[in-house]
């Protein structure tokens, strides 16, 4: 008998562990006033984490990414009411960094930059039918050069400066 009071014990334990969620993690989705969905993701601790996915009024999606402790990071995607793709690019600590990637009205891409938190740091290409027809440089925000063809952008810059 003395060795079930243990086993008891350790079984309770494991009982009351299984209604308690240590993470606080839940699933949520918030709504617009008329009942669509507005967004949708995981929480931790009444914090955005993981993956998540926010909507236009037309419950179309607006753009979808992830969150670490209540900030955006790594890759994430963001489209109009019609679907079509109008930029994508990385975050680090919910700041824009790195290239990011610009769309025009059909899709197609119409020109990329290179951001640091969220301000144009480096080298912007502009694109016409997936053509390079310009490019630009910047530093923190501020135009310091401008090609205004391809073959003159190559002739002053490597094509590795673009990594």
């Amino acid at each position: 008998m003395k060795l079930l009071k243990p086993v008891y014990l350790v079984l309770i334990c494991f009982g009351l562990l299984a209604f308690i969620n240590p993470e606080d993690k839940r699933y949520e989705r918030t709504f617009y006033d008329d009942g669509t969905l507005e967004s949708e993701g995981w929480m931790r601790y009444n914090t955005k984490t993981d993956y998540w996915t926010f909507y236009h009024k037309n419950g179309h999606k607006s753009e979808q990414g992830f969150f670490a402790y209540g900030k955006r990071e790594k890759y994430w995607f963001f489209f109009d009411e019609n679907r079509i793709r109008t930029k994508e690019g990385r975050f680090a600590e919910h700041e824009e960094i790195g290239w990011w990637l610009f769309y025009d009205k059909k899709g197609r891409i119409n020109h990329k930059c290179q951001l640091t938190k969220g301000v144009k740091d480096g080298y912007c290409l502009k694109y016409e039918d997936a053509k390079l027809i310009s490019a630009e440089k910047y530093s923190k925000g501020e135009k310091i050069k401008e090609w205004k063809s391809f073959s003159a952008f190559t002739h002053e810059n490597s094509l590795s400066d673009l990594k």
